[in-house]
């Protein structure tokens, strides 16, 4: 029996109630088609602040590396806001991105049939768009500075040529596979990172002969996220613009509660998370859409485990789900009835 060792990080607010959902559905799959899942269960976030006092030990990191893949729920809670900045939830992320590698960050966002009429724009069609993050580099990561009065402060937004380059052959490759269209998302008219990046990738599309490259400003780009999103295949862009530009983009779709994530390094280890947060007013009620998180289990049996099968498996059951009436708080109305976490989990679960 092939077995894989997978790394679980429930975090904070509703993390430990959606990645319940998803590990009852990679369960379940495992059974389907005869695989052994071992999963190492760590803290990180509030809930290792809480139990360690920082965001997460290099224990956490050391195991995590030997892992096949890791699925994490959502990390972060106001409570933490006063914290000094490295001891708050959210440094974590970064320093697993970091320690791990995980320099691509793939947001795929498709819109459901059943669903279409959900979204804030009104759409004609359904949309296809996956945004490919750079994850390691630029503003997120660069030099930091404050003055010892507080009336100052610079962060660097920094990028190198092999930076850009290998995320560009990762949009690039997606696209490939889909619509053969690459958007890529700068300021080069008036940052020199910016430039630098354009250059970059133009150099790399010239290896992908198929693919059309276009370039736009990233304050263009989230406009035309508005007025024609069907215009799009695949975004390529770097951290910050990346995070804006999908959180954008997930509401067009009907709820952030649908919309899973990938974090990739070069040795097809990945971090597999909701692209949304922790919600803690709603957690513990048994309302949060554990959609996004099954989701992005699914794409760790894709990017990690390299079974495009089992993926396929859970996306057409999670899409029989939406599409025969199953719905969670964010998508119904007020006062209209809708499922409970688990009771989407299960349905999930019969429809495999």
């Amino acid at each position: 029996m092939t077995a894989y060792k997978i790394g679980i990080l429930k975090g904070d607010g509703i993390g430990p109630e959606i990645v319940d959902e998803a590990i009852k559905v990679m369960n379940k799959v495992a059974e389907i088609n005869g695989i052994g899942i071992e999963y190492d269960y760590r803290k990180i976030g509030g809930d290792a602040i809480e139990a360690c006092g920082i965001p997460v030990e290099d224990e956490t990191l050391e195991a995590l590396a030997k892992c096949d893949a890791i699925l994490m729920g959502a990390v972060g809670d106001p409570k933490y806001d006063n914290y000094p900045p490295q001891l708050r939830p959210e440094k974590a992320l970064l320093k697993l991105r970091k320690t791990l590698g995980l320099y691509a960050n793939i947001r795929p966002a498709k819109t459901f049939d059943r669903l279409i009429e959900k979204s804030p724009l009104k759409l004609k069609s359904g949309l296809d768009i996956v945004v490919v993050r750079e994850l390691n580099g630029g503003i997120y990561f660069g030099e930091q500075h404050e003055s010892e009065d507080g009336t100052f402060a610079s962060d660097q937004m920094a990028y190198s040529v092999e930076e850009v380059r290998r995320i560009a052959h990762v949009a690039f490759k997606t696209a490939m596979g889909r619509g053969k269209r690459v958007t890529s998302v700068d300021k080069a008219n008036v940052l020199s990172s910016s430039r630098l990046w354009r250059r970059t990738v133009i150099e790399v599309a010239r290896i992908y002969p198929e693919v059309t490259l276009e370039h736009l400003y990233v304050d263009n780009a989230a406009m035309q996220l508005i007025i024609n999103p069907s215009q799009f295949d695949v975004i390529l862009t770097s951290n910050m613009f990346g995070d804006i530009l999908s959180d954008e983009m997930s509401v067009l779709t009907g709820s952030i509660g649908l919309l899973p994530s990938a974090s990739v390094n070069s040795d097809k280890l990945g971090l597999y998370e909701p692209i949304h947060g922790s919600a803690p007013l709603i957690a513990g009620q048994g309302i949060a859409n554990p959609v996004a998180t099954i989701l992005s289990a699914a794409m760790l049996f894709r990017h990690s485990l390299m079974r495009e099968d089992i993926a396929v498996q859970i996306e057409r059951a999670v899409e029989a789900v939406i599409n025969s009436g199953g719905r969670t708080k964010d998508l119904v109305e007020a006062g209209e009835s809708h499922m409970s976490t688990s009771e989407i989990g299960d349905k999930i679960l019969e429809a495999l």
